[in-house]
């Protein structure tokens, strides 16, 4: 059964990691799937980010990473997904992703959605934060793997 778990990834932080461990034994396939959103202005390009996520997402055998445009559940529903796999950071998380999963469960029923709450430890660190506490110059070492960092320190030239 194939999984999915997407994001913009805008950098990629330890939250992020832990759900694609934790994705990646539940599932036997996981594909770690980069949204482009073309009225989006990241920090990093799809191929920065694709870069940052194929190297910490190495270590796990069965998972791949790529990049998609349009709706997830058509990409999932193209290479063949099962499952979507959602992060919870807290309450409100719930109610956004639920009313995307009832529309995902309507316009394709045959992929799920599962939701993962995110480790207490984690639950507070979004991508955003991250990125804010970076280009102040502070240290982002408990938020983010350290090829993270170094993109970051690069990027802001910290």
């Amino acid at each position: 059964m194939k999984a999915i778990y997407a994001g913009s990834f805008d950098p990629p932080t330890f939250g992020h990691l832990d759900l694609v461990e934790r994705t990646s034994r539940l599932f036997p396939e996981v594909v770690v799937a980069l949204g482009h959103h073309p009225a989006r202005v990241p920090l990093f390009t799809v191929e920065q980010r694709l870069e940052l996520l194929r190297e910490i997402c190495a270590p796990y055998e069965n998972v791949q990473v790529c990049s998609f445009t349009g709706l997830l559940i058509q990409y999932g529903k193209r290479v063949g997904a099962r499952v979507i796999v959602r992060g919870l950071r807290a309450g409100t998380d719930f109610e956004y992703e639920l009313q995307i999963a009832h529309a995902n469960g309507d316009m394709c029923p045959e992929i799920d959605t599962v939701f993962l709450p995110t480790r207490s430890n984690y639950g507070f660190i979004s991508a955003s934060l991250v990125r804010e506490i970076a280009s102040h110059g502070g240290d982002i070492a408990r938020y983010a793997p350290p090829v993270v960092c170094e993109a970051l320190r690069r990027r802001f030239g910290t």
